[in-house]
């Protein structure tokens, strides 16, 4: 399949009937990865209090949402927990921490854990710790982290629209930097905030020059108290046309379909596989709550697809 343009898939976008649209994201999706599905966790491990003024997020100051707020979880409740999730059929468990970086004593507990953990456990941890620098994320790989995640969010001309406490580019370069340090990226964005096509097609060419092989997809769940705490969820059918839009763009990529999920796609769900995903985010989220393992297990298996772990 040739590299779509920008032109291209905005003709897929606006013009493509889901019918059509969707079989060939499917197609796309079994070339790539056949029958098979993988599923992720996170957990929370630090929450709330960030001094970014995100315009979706629930966890910034600068919005007054009513969270839960903590600092880093101590090291026998995160390995208990990183335990717990593990012995799941995950894929990947992610420590997600709230802020712009995780610094100073927190960020050495961290590391800390990671090199602790028995080899099998440790395969599956990926963190996402906001804007590390390059240093930071190489002791992560020395202690024996694989896995980094930061989102971009969206295209570079809109995210000012969405934050004004960093720039897009100060994402970049995080990613870029996760990069240099050796460790597999995932990085996406979160759709739904006022975006236009050209700006959802734009980011998701980007991702591809960037080479993303892990893109999250999330959804608006618009939090009381935030400044987008009144938009309207996304309709399921233009959240699963993101999905397939991004599939063809993508090809090659895992594209997980992460927050916002049980809301915006509600009784659609299980059609998030024709339109071409092939991974989910299983559990709560941050600060709402997902699906079960057992739900997403049943939903996988009725499609006929092959959980792999």
């Amino acid at each position: 399949m040739t590299r779509l343009s920008q032109e291209e898939a905005l003709d897929l976008a606006l013009h493509c009937s889901e019918q059509e649209l969707f079989a060939s994201a499917t197609r796309l999706r079994e070339a790539a990865f056949g029958k098979r599905v993988e599923l992720c966790a996170i957990i929370n491990a630090r929450s709330g209090n960030c001094s970014m003024d995100c315009r979706f997020c629930s966890q910034s100051r600068h919005n007054p949402t009513h969270v839960a707020v903590f600092p880093l979880l101590d090291k026998a409740v995160l390995r208990e927990r990183l335990a717990m999730l593990a012995d799941q059929p995950v894929r990947h468990v992610g420590i997600v921490t709230s802020g712009g970086a995780l610094a100073g004593e927190e960020f050495e507990r961290l590391r800390e854990l990671v090199a602790a953990c028995p080899p099998v456990l440790r395969a599956k941890v990926c963190a996402s710790l906001g804007r590390l620098s390059l240093t930071q994320l190489e002791q992560l790989r020395e202690a024996g982290l694989t896995r980094f995640h930061h989102n971009l969010e969206t295209d570079e001309a809109y995210y000012p629209q969405v934050c004004t406490t960093q720039r897009w580019q100060d994402r970049l370069a995080t990613t870029r930097n996760v990069r240099a340090a050796g460790l597999a990226l995932c990085s996406g964005g979160l759709f739904g905030m006022g975006e236009t096509w050209t700006d959802r097609i734009n980011f998701a060419l980007r991702l591809r020059e960037e080479g993303a092989e892990n893109v999250p997809l999330n959804f608006l769940y618009p939090h009381p108290h935030t400044p987008l705490g009144g938009q309207a969820p996304l309709p399921a059918s233009e959240a699963l046309r993101i999905i397939a839009v991004f599939r063809h763009i993508l090809p090659q990529a895992t594209l997980r379909v992460c927050g916002g999920r049980p809301l915006v796609l509600g009784s659609r769900q299980h059609e998030l596989f024709a339109a071409g995903a092939n991974a989910l985010m299983t559990g709560d989220y941050l600060t709402t709550q997902g699906e079960g393992l057992a739900q997403d297990i049943a939903m996988i298996e009725a499609c006929g697809l092959e959980l792999v772990q």
